[in-house]
């Protein structure tokens, strides 16, 4: 076991090293730079800006220099120093801007992972074991309509009425007054009562599609022999389910753990749009569109280590969950 985890580990160097060269030279792709989208939105509002303004800025930070030169000198400053670089629209380092988002975006992806897990899978579990029961077809006609909706209109739908007929403001983690205040109690408290709305709508895709993968999984593995067997030893059914095969039914939910982690740091950048919340999602939406290197290509490296790690996770929870797979030796 352990041998098998270190040579996933050192396997991950190489990969992490190929994926941020990947994600630094996608940035790259699109025609013209942050200076060319920059300038031209300078020129729509009637403004003029010298060429001599903008080779400055061109050298300052490094968008004449070739790309592999750019490169260098952002992995190198990440590696050695810690230094993600300098947003050139936010005009601030790259690790202040993602810090506080990242820990939002965490809490509310976190506990919206969760709450999607804690109702699909007992609802699945329930459904497969009372097959075409009517709390099964309701639950199915649920699960349906809530993988079926959107979640960006399910946000609209939900701040619609939130606003006219509970008049309740839902968009954003805080209150005015607290978007910028430091961390306190009250700050705290304020983000809880903000959070119930987002986490909501955030779970209800999950636990849609939850609910769907735990009862077709289930409904599969209840009739095999292995079932049979410890039900004809006398093993009571509850026990039975649970230990057995709610275990290997399982399994889809271990292995999106890689992705889950990803998803934790960028979450739903739409929805997070419409809310006005202040996570990752929107300030990466923007960082792609201005083409600003440094802050973009920092969060695709975040985003595809945690999905290598993630990976590796899932590998050890499935090991660990289901007897049948067995590591390499």
């Amino acid at each position: 076991m352990l041998a098998y985890i270190a040579r996933r580990v050192l396997l991950m160097i190489p990969t992490i090293f190929l994926i941020s060269i990947i994600s630094f030279v996608a940035i790259q792709l699109p025609p013209g730079d942050f200076m060319t989208s920059y300038v031209a939105g300078l020129r729509t509002m009637g403004e003029n800006i010298e060429q001599e303004a903008i080779d400055n800025l061109r050298e300052r930070y490094g968008l004449g220099q070739p790309v592999y030169v750019q490169y260098i000198k952002w992995i190198s400053g990440i590696i050695l120093r810690g230094d993600w670089g300098q947003s050139m629209e936010w005009q601030k380092p790259v690790k202040d801007l993602i810090g506080e988002r990242i820990l939002l975006t965490v809490v509310l992806s976190l506990v919206s992972l969760l709450v999607s897990w804690f109702i699909a899978i007992p609802i699945g579990v329930y459904s497969a074991t009372h097959q075409y029961s009517i709390l099964d077809y309701v639950m199915s006609i649920i699960s349906f309509i809530g993988v079926g909706v959107p979640g960006f209109l399910l946000a609209l739908i939900i701040m619609y009425f939130a606003q006219t007929r509970l008049n309740l403001n839902v968009g954003g983690l805080f209150s005015q007054e607290y978007i910028n205040a430091p961390w306190s109690v009250e700050r705290v408290i304020d983000m809880l009562k903000h959070l119930w709305i987002p986490v909501l709508i955030l779970a209800v895709e999950g636990t849609a599609g939850g609910i769907r993968t735990t009862r077709a999984n289930l409904l599969d593995e209840l009739n095999k022999p292995y079932v049979e067997l410890a039900r004809a030893k006398g093993l009571s059914e509850w026990k039975l389910i649970w230990k057995y095969p709610v275990r290997i039914a399982l399994n889809p939910f271990f292995s999106t753990v890689g992705w889950s982690l990803a998803s934790l740091i960028s979450g739903a950048t739409l929805i997070s749009v419409v809310l006005s919340l202040q996570t990752t999602g929107p300030m990466q939406l923007r960082a792609l569109t201005s083409q600003d290197m440094y802050l973009a290509g920092s969060f695709l490296l975040i985003l595809s280590v945690l999905t290598v790690i993630g990976t590796l996770i899932s590998d050890i929870l499935l090991a660990w969950v289901d007897p049948r797979i067995r590591l390499e030796k």
